[in-house]
């Protein structure tokens, strides 16, 4: 007996499609609704209380490698008129083929393009009450130095290590010790942080794949060591100790803490005994 099928498509909502010039001579911007009039405390309020997030980037997933492309310039970061924040950073190697909706790393946060003015070199990203709270892109101002990276294509080199860009926490340095042309760096960490930190394994600080050197538990930090090549083409030399630095963990220790935690391995072992 032939089985008749149909197929019956719900109306969906339209989308708007927005047509933008691009124009050496002119800022491309990317439309936001209009909201209340913005608040700089809006950034500490409760999860509960908090504004929508920024938008994800638009592919399925956003990734870095940690080896930082160029460090740009804050020109600002303050309310917007739409009622978010926003951070402008004057850059230039990020800015080659660059598209609104694309994702770079700041400071190893993954950030979205909102707007970018190819003749003054600069770009804007929107940032959330959320990121402002987690990493320490909140500290900056006008002037400070940032790294810079684009999220990477099927032909990037993974050079570092896999950086999504989704800072766990902020770190605090607590030495900066120079050795010859080398300069070692101590970080303090919460436990949540450090439990997946390891000697000799990968850590992003402000989004710089760096290998860690040695743990201490006993203090709650790590070190590392940049070479001299690195200090010239990074932010961690210029601070100072006592300034936060963003901290993203190597994401397989997590994924090996869930399996371990899950069962998954017990029971496969017990299954295949």
């Amino acid at each position: 007996m032939p089985i008749s099928t149909s197929l019956t498509l719900a109306p969906t909502t339209p989308r708007i499609a927005a047509t933008h010039t691009f124009n050496h001579s002119q800022a491309t911007l990317l439309p936001f609704s209009r909201a209340s009039k913005p608040s700089h405390l809006r950034a500490f309020l409760p999860l509960t209380s908090r504004a929508a997030t920024r938008r994800r980037c638009r592919s399925p997933v956003c990734l870095f490698t940690g080896i930082v492309e160029e460090m740009g310039t804050v020109k600002n970061l303050g309310a917007s008129a739409n009622g978010g924040f926003d951070l402008k950073i004057g850059a230039s190697t990020v800015l080659e083929g660059v598209h609104l909706g694309d994702s770079i790393a700041v400071n190893g946060t993954c950030l979205t393009v909102t707007e970018f003015d190819l003749k003054d070199s600069n770009f804007t990203v929107g940032l959330a009450p959320e990121t402002l709270r987690k990493t320490s892109l909140s500290e900056l101002a006008a002037g400070s130095a940032v790294n810079l990276e684009r999220s990477v294509t099927p032909a990037s080199r993974m050079g570092g290590h896999f950086v999504q860009g989704h800072v766990d926490g902020t770190g605090v340095i607590v030495s900066m010790v120079p050795e010859k042309d080398s300069l070692w760096v101590k970080v303090r960490a919460e436990k949540g942080i450090l439990k997946y930190v390891v000697p000799k394994g990968y850590i992003a600080v402000d989004g710089t794949s760096l290998t860690v050197v040695d743990v201490f538990d006993d203090e709650g930090c790590f070190n590392f060591m940049l070479v001299a090549y690195t200090q010239q083409n990074v932010v961690i030399p210029l601070k100072k100790v006592g300034d936060k630095v963003n901290l993203e963990v190597d994401i397989l220790g997590k994924y090996v803490e869930r399996l371990l935690g899950s069962g998954f391995v017990s029971s496969f072992a017990s299954n295949n005994s």
